[in-house]
């Protein structure tokens, strides 16, 4: 299980406020961006302050927004990348210790 950053209510707002950024850049207003992508424009003032959408409607929104295909990137399959199971077995892993610079026995300063 992986460690994650950032919590599900973070990214869906990082979410929403690139989707109002580029509502924005394309200078369309809420009810223009909700006309021409059929999603109710209430749907879309919730999205935009709260994060909260339908799947259909954020693809649909996406789609006029010309990012639809950013979602192809999504639960792509990765490489695995080869890491502990477990505390324990990253614990039960040998530490190699490297041995001090230097003669064994004999200061560095020759006293």
């Amino acid at each position: 299980m992986a460690i994650y950053l950032r919590t599900v209510q973070e990214v869906q707002a990082g979410i929403a406020e690139r989707f109002k950024a580029r509502r924005l850049a394309m200078n369309l207003t809420q009810r223009e961006l909700a006309a021409r992508s059929g999603v109710t424009w209430s749907s879309l003032k919730r999205f935009e302050r709260e994060g909260l959408i339908a799947l259909d409607s954020l693809l649909n929104l996406a789609l006029v927004l010309d990012c639809l295909d950013d979602f192809d990137k999504l639960a792509v399959e990765r490489q695995p990348i080869p890491i502990a199971q477990s505390l324990d077995a990253l614990l039960a892993t040998p530490v190699r210790r490297k041995r001090a610079t230097g003669s064994k026995g004999h200061s560095r300063h020759g006293v």
